[in-house]
C-alpha cells in the first residue's frame, strides 16, 4: 500500500490525475471497453425487477476540488438514468480503474448474471449451478498440475492475485519469480480444439465465452506489462507436459535474476 493510500490521500494531491487514468481514448469502442473490463456483456446486468434487466456501464469522473477519480454504476430504466457511487479508484490507467469498479459492483451485489433466454439448455437453476461449479477452483486438472509441481520441489500460492491492485486471480502463482499460471476450461474459455458452440441460443453462449476471452487477454496484458510471465494451460493438456513448461519458466526467471 502506498503512503498516500495509508493517509487516505489521492496520489494526485498536487495536480489533476492524468487523462489516461479516467478518460476514454479516441477510437475506443465504449461497448467493447466496458465488456472487456466487466468480463463480458453478460456480467453487466442489473435486475430491475418484474423480470426486467438492464445493461449497466461504469462512469469515471474527476472531482476538481479533491483531484480524485470516482466511479459510478449507471444504467437506463424507462428514460431515467439511475446511478450508484462505487467509490474512489486510484490506478494509473482507465482500464485498471474500470476493472476495479466492476469488481466492486459485483462484491456489493449490484449485478447479476444475465439470465439465459427462455428455452436455453442452461435455463434451470440446477444446471446453472453445475456450470458455475465447473469454473471454480480445485478442479481435477488443477489438482493434478499442482501435485506435479509440488513433486518437482516448487512452492506456490493457489487462487491468488498476482498483483494486489489488479482484481484478477490466477490458479497457481509464484510471487517471487513473477510467474502466473491459469488453468482454463475448454468450454468457458473457448478452446480452439474442443470448444463446441451450443446449438440452443448460440448468440447468448458465444457472448459469454467471448467475454471470458476478452477478460483473459486483458489480464495477460496487465500482468506482462508489470513484468510477469503468464502461462495458460488448457484443461485437456497433458498435466506432466504442462508442469514441465511451468517449471522451465520458473527456473528461467530464477537464473535471470
Amino acid at each position: 500500500m502506498t503512503a498516500a493510500k495509508e493517509r487516505g490521500q489521492s496520489p494526485w494531491k498536487d495536480k489533476p490525475p492524468p487523462e489516461r487514468a479516467w478518460k476514454r481514448r479516441r477510437g475506443t469502442s465504449p461497448t467493447e471497453e466496458q465488456n472487456r473490463a466487466a468480463g463480458g456483456r453478460h456480467r453487466r446486468t442489473v435486475d430491475l425487477g418484474d423480470g426486467r434487466y438492464a445493461c449497466a456501464s461504469v462512469s469515471l469522473r474527476v472531482w476538481a476540488k479533491t483531484r480524485r477519480i470516482r466511479a459510478f454504476l449507471r444504467w437506463s430504466n424507462n428514460g431515467d438514468s439511475p446511478e450508484i457511487p462505487l467509490g474512489e479508484v486510484e490506478h494509473g490507467s482507465r482500464r485498471a480503474n474500470l476493472v476495479e469498479a466492476w469488481d466492486r459492483a459485483w462484491e456489493r451485489g449490484l449485478l447479476v448474471e444475465e439470465p439465459a433466454p427462455s428455452g436455453s439448455w442452461a435455463s434451470s437453476g440446477a444446471t446453472r449451478s453445475v456450470m458455475r461449479g465447473n469454473r471454480g477452483k480445485d478442479t481435477k486438472p488443477e489438482l493434478q498440475l499442482r501435485s506435479l509441481l509440488h513433486a518437482q520441489g516448487l512452492r506456490y500460492r493457489v487462487d491468488a492475485r498476482p498483483i494486489a491492485e489488479l482484481p484478477r486471480r490466477a490458479d497457481v502463482v509464484f510471487p517471487r519469480d513473477r510467474v502466473a499460471v491459469f488453468v482454463d476450461g475448454c468450454f468457458w474459455h473457448g478452446c480452439p480444439e474442443h470448444h463446441r458452440a451450443s446449438t440452443k441460443n448460440p448468440e447468448f453462449w458465444t457472448d459469454k465465452v467471448q467475454g471470458n476471452r476478452l477478460r483473459d487477454e486483458d489480464t495477460n496484458q496487465h500482468l506482462r506489462s508489470a513484468g510477469w510471465t503468464v502461462i495458460r494451460v488448457w484443461e485437456h493438456e497433458d498435466a506432466a507436459t504442462a508442469a514441465g513448461r511451468i517449471e522451465a519458466a520458473v527456473r528461467a526467471r530464477r537464473t535471470s535474476k
